[in-house]
């Protein structure tokens, strides 16, 4: 393999932090896998034309923002681009008592629904009906399914008929399913500039071209998406309203009428990903009720009633919805008949309505120990999701930040983990509520977060 070298050109500051940036992105970008061994701080030095004291100097401070890891005797390697800077353990999203307290994880509280599921499943195993669960299924066997669909997306306030419901396998496979269905290779699939990171793999897969819609304080930004689909020809744009992940933003009525009237006019198919809606009590009408002939709906039971029944619901229009149905069908097959009465039970009996209130709740509740720890300053505004979106104090950059807070044993994600363009990563951090299920470790993970805020960015002094 050739000798990596950096492009240090239109880059601002010393230049052991230009080659610092330019090693970030290029191992955003994949030009730079995990596992590359890098050449001697030396010999790039060489390359360059500039002293060896600069790369080495550059090598200690990707060190310590946990995008490089020496190894005595071997050379220094590319991190993978979310990894532990202690390696403490794989990637998991196992809950634990030990170990690192997790705050990485955009997972709903554990534990509300298990009491319900035990007494519906109970009852379906006494159910007549049982037998036909375990056997392949048809659209028409499963109209009950998608009856129960329709009434879960009414609670979101999404008007559907029965055959523009399509069940799948919780809100990912939704948006696999809407890509697979409706785009081609090469089309080119918009998104919000900070967005959900798993879509930009989809669209690795499938080929797809990406763009970044810009945004700001308030969300994404109509005149920025106007400007993609009048000199760029999109396909399609995916975006989430409401709790926006990660910036916890929800758009107002106003900028969903607008995005809604450019897709309209412009023949742009959106995506709206709503899966953590239902937590939001007070919100706008979801862009799917002002666009409905442009807009797929994608909403889920996981954020609100149990992550592992895998159960979700597209509201498409009636164009889309045989397409979407094949595309279920070419990647399932079915939505698994059994998870499917399951939800549609406690949708209909209204245990699900129950349990999302709990969520919402405990969600509340936790964002006010956010707040309470960390301070007004650092967290103004309480959110009703399972998220906080903190923007660092000037001096502190997000991945120096993290690595800090994983030194001392919380995970966090940065910025730059949501960013499609990753010069453009703000520096700021994600940091989840819910995913550790006992209070005091969450409070303790805050107060290590709190710590690591009221110090002074601090210059690098490890050498290699």
């Amino acid at each position: 393999m050739a000798i990596w070298v950096p492009d240090l050109s239109n880059r601002d500051g010393p230049k052991y932090l230009r080659i610092v940036e330019a090693m970030a992105e290029d191992i955003a970008t994949g030009r730079l896998p995990a596992g590359t061994r890098l050449p001697p701080h030396r010999e790039l030095a060489y390359q360059l034309g500039i002293s060896p004291n600069t790369t080495s100097r550059a090598y200690a401070e990707a060190v310590k923002r946990a995008l490089l890891k020496g190894e005595v005797g071997r050379g220094t390697f590319v991190r993978a681009i979310n990894a532990d800077p202690a390696q403490a353990e794989p990637e998991t999203l196992r809950r634990t008592d030990s170990g690192p307290i997790d705050l990485s994880r955009n997972l709903p509280m554990p534990g509300f629904s298990e009491p319900h599921i035990r007494r519906v499943m109970s009852d379906i195993a006494s159910d007549a009906g049982l037998r036909s669960l375990l056997d392949y299924q048809t659209d028409t066997d499963l109209a009950h399914h998608r009856e129960a669909g329709q009434m879960w997306l009414a609670t979101c306030g999404v008007d559907a008929d029965l055959e523009c419901v399509v069940p799948v396998v919780g809100g990912q496979h939704g948006i696999l399913s809407i890509l697979m269905a409706l785009l081609q290779p090469g089309d080119l699939l918009l998104a919000e500039a900070l967005t959900y990171t798993p879509v930009l793999a989809m669209a690795a897969r499938l080929d797809l071209q990406t763009g970044a819609v810009a945004m700001d304080a308030e969300g994404v930004v109509p005149e920025s998406f106007e400007a993609w689909c009048r000199e760029a020809n999109p396909k399609a744009f995916y975006l989430t309203p409401t709790l926006q992940a990660p910036t916890t933003i929800t758009l107002s009525e106003a900028r969903r009428l607008r995005i809604a009237e450019i897709a309209d006019r412009y023949g742009i198919v959106l995506i709206e990903d709503d899966v953590f809606g239902p937590l939001k009590r007070d919100k706008s009408a979801p862009i799917a009720q002002a666009a409905p002939d442009t807009t797929i709906y994608v909403t889920s039971l996981s954020k609100t009633v149990a992550p592992g029944l895998r159960v979700g619901f597209l509201k498409a229009p009636g164009k889309f919805a045989p397409a979407l149905h094949q595309s279920v069908n070419l990647s399932v097959w079915m939505t698994p008949p059994m998870t499917l009465e399951v939800a549609s039970r406690l949708i209909k009996d209204g245990r699900a309505a129950k349990l999302t209130e709990h969520q919402q709740r405990t969600a509340m509740h936790r964002q006010q120990i956010v707040q309470r720890v960390l301070g007004a300053d650092a967290i103004p505004d309480v959110s009703e999701g399972f998220h906080v979106w903190m923007p660092l104090p000037e001096g502190w950059r997000a991945d120096v930040f993290s690595a800090e807070c994983a030194r001392l044993g919380v995970r966090v994600s940065e910025g730059r983990s949501f960013a499609m363009n990753v010069g453009d990563a703000p520096e700021a951090i994600r940091i989840c509520v819910s995913h550790e299920p006992n209070e005091d470790r969450l409070k303790r993970g805050l107060a290590m977060i709190s710590s690591v805020l009221q110090q002074k960015p601090s210059g690098t002094s490890l050498v290699i």
